[in-house]
């Protein structure tokens, strides 16, 4: 059973990367527009505010393939901050703490940020050549 969806890697990683960038994305709107549900919005220049701006904005640019290793590396980032700040401070297990998402977000983006955009994206479509495997993995 080693590896019998090789084959389709950069496509499945395509989907992987437009899936996660819209779920990042999803997590922005709900703190900066209060959507989905029926939340309160944060205020803009706070803490919370710029975690709105960097996972909507973000979000978006990983989903599109839109300069995608630099978003997705601030968004790293910014779930470090966010479990480091937010989560750890309340018990040392991430699942005890309520923190694996954002560990799993960090360890995502960070693999994006070295692997890059990929297929199907806007990055791939500027430089008006197929990227290939080989050349994700040379980024």
């Amino acid at each position: 059973m080693e590896r019998f969806l090789g084959s389709y890697s950069s496509q499945l990683y395509a989907i992987l990367r437009v899936v996660a960038g819209l779920m990042f994305a999803m997590h922005g709107t709900q703190k900066l527009f209060g959507w989905p549900g029926a939340g309160d919005t944060v205020e803009l220049a706070s803490l919370m505010g710029l975690a709105g701006i960097i996972e909507f904005v973000g979000g978006l640019m990983i989903a599109f393939g839109f300069l995608a290793s630099w978003a997705a590396f601030i968004a790293s980032g910014e779930m470090a901050v966010a479990y480091f700040v937010a989560h750890a401070s309340q018990a040392l297990w991430p699942i005890l703490n309520k923190g694996e998402l954002a560990v799993l977000y960090c360890f995502l983006f960070l693999y994006m940020a070295a692997r890059g955009s990929g297929i199907w994206s806007v990055d791939a479509a500027r430089h008006r050549k197929p990227v290939t495997e080989a050349e994700t993995y040379r980024r």
